[in-house]
């Protein structure tokens, strides 16, 4: 099979590069779809070093063949990187990464950037990625359009169009956002051979990585991900022993001749179980929006409500200026209590994996319905610097005693509608006929972009239901709290 020649010369590759690999370790193919995953031969016990890549081997705009022409047109982050890739694809065998590039798919087709408009309207309506990304798409091309043109007209030397085109752009992106990790401040973040070979297991972290240095000193990586970058996050970090290496640096004077990646074990494995990486605490929107996968029953989903759904209820009751004075009001207190928050726009509240609203929607709702006299007598009162009342309940901390005075029947209903404008986002296909259509997908390979997408919309929907049950009972759970006098606030402006 040509998947097992690319597999046998990878290997051969490895071995030239000096990357190693435990004996206890093998390299699967899923003969169905030419996946590959890691399983155990023997017993793998926890602090076992499993693998030591060597940092030049990894595959970065530092080590690219074309790190002069990138650094020179001023190309950064994940474009920088998504131009290394494709010239070095271009250069077929003569690249250094030819064997490691032969065995990657060509694009991770899961990921839904690559997706078609219909699949994307059609498949992730109502979810957290519907609209993210169709805005990931329009962003995705107007780089290209802007950036890699120019780049590939204005070369130094003559690059064919066709291997930087946009759809060769929208690979690498997709190959890129699901197979990254963050090397070190020297090589940034790049493609590492064998290490993006272990899939995630959300919460059953097998091997962990760590980057070794000259002075034989460790390096947590897991904490440099950047997750503010639009483009998706780089997974999990690597560290491996010191081969010999003839690498020589760069014009800013690094050596980093005996850097390398480990892999060690992290807890025990069982003769013939996969070995599993994980790529951080993330929910099913997250998985599939980066790495084209999801999970079930993931403990991390979550699911927002957009401030906007709340203004739609409001004004179905009241007045224009009924709720934009209410609005105001909300964001005033939300400021007094949170000069941080100043800066900040707040677009959704986030509703957790059980069920439980962020305190601040609940606050809102609370004063939105508040009769005409209570709300003049709690803007009077904040305005003098004074508590009283049910002021107290909105100024002062929220606690497992005193919530339910702010889960007034009223704020229920309030709360009940606002949910109904959520779900009433996915569509007329009902939350049973989601779960029946999931039943019949079964994961089934020629299915994926269906089964992830259906994972996502249960998962999504049976949040909704926990928050109906909230609201109905008035919630018995623990409050999501920022550590700010007892109170929620947002900390981010983009959606998740």
């Amino acid at each position: 099979m040509a998947s097992s020649r690319r597999m046998r010369a990878f290997k051969r590759w490895m071995k030239y590069q000096s990357i190693e690999y435990s004996d206890a370790l093998d390299l699967i193919v899923q003969q169905e779809d030419h996946q590959v995953w890691v399983k155990a031969l023997c017993d793998i016990h926890e602090g076992d070093l499993i693998a030591t890549i060597p940092k030049r081997s990894c595959l970065t705009v530092k080590s690219s063949a074309a790190c002069r022409l990138i650094e020179d047109f001023c190309l950064e982050g994940y474009m920088a990187l998504s131009v290394a890739l494709m010239f070095e694809k271009s250069l077929g065998q003569n690249s250094s990464w030819y064997d490691y590039l032969h065995l990657m798919p060509d694009c991770n087709p899961d990921v839904p950037l690559l997706w078609s408009l219909d699949e994307i309207d059609q498949l992730l309506m109502g979810t957290e990625l519907h609209k993210t990304v169709k805005e990931d798409k329009a962003l995705v091309y107007d780089d290209w359009k802007a950036c890699i043109v120019p780049f590939v007209e204005s070369a130094p030397i003559e690059l064919n169009p066709e291997d930087f085109g946009v759809e060769q752009y929208f690979a690498a992106k997709s190959l890129i956002s699901s197979r990254s990790f963050q090397i070190d401040d020297h090589y940034g973040f790049g493609m590492v051979p064998l290490a993006d070979l272990f899939n995630h297991k959300t919460n059953a972290e097998d091997v962990h990585f760590t980057s070794v240095s000259d002075d034989d000193t460790s390096e947590n990586m897991e904490e440099q991900v950047d997750d503010d970058d639009r483009d998706g996050d780089p997974q999990n970090q690597s560290n491996v022993a010191s081969p010999k290496s003839d690498f020589n640096g760069d014009d800013d004077g690094v050596f980093p001749t005996t850097e390398i990646l480990e892999m060690i074990m992290v807890r025990d494995v069982k003769a013939g179980a996969e070995v599993f990486n994980t790529y951080g605490s993330m929910g099913n929107a997250a998985l599939l929006h980066r790495y084209g996968f999801t999970e079930p029953d993931n403990p991390y989903d979550i699911i927002n409500i957009d401030l906007d759904m709340v203004l739609q209820w409001s004004s179905s009751l009241f007045s224009s200026r009924h709720t934009r004075t209410r609005l105001s009001f909300w964001k005033s207190l939300l400021h007094l209590h949170h000069p941080e928050s100043q800066n900040q726009q707040i677009e959704y509240f986030e509703i957790s994996y059980d069920g439980e609203p962020e305190l601040e929607l609940l606050k809102l709702i609370f004063i939105i319905l508040l009769p005409e006299k209570e709300y003049n007598d709690l803007y009077l009162g904040d305005s003098n610097g004074q508590k009283f009342g049910k002021s107290r309940i909105v100024l002062g901390e929220v606690s497992e005693t005193n919530k339910k005075v702010l889960l007034t029947e009223n704020v229920r209903g309030g709360l009940l509608s606002v949910v109904d404008i959520r779900e009433r986002c996915y569509g007329l296909r009902s939350m049973e006929d989601d779960v029946e259509a999931l039943r019949e997908c079964c994961n089934n390979v020629l299915e994926k972009k269906l089964y992830h997408s259906l994972v996502l919309r249960v998962s999504e929907r049976r949040i909704l239901e926990k928050l109906r049950a909230y609201a109905g009972g008035g919630g018995s759970g623990r409050w999501i709290n920022s550590g700010c006098n007892g109170s929620t606030m947002k900390k981010s402006v983009q959606k998740r």
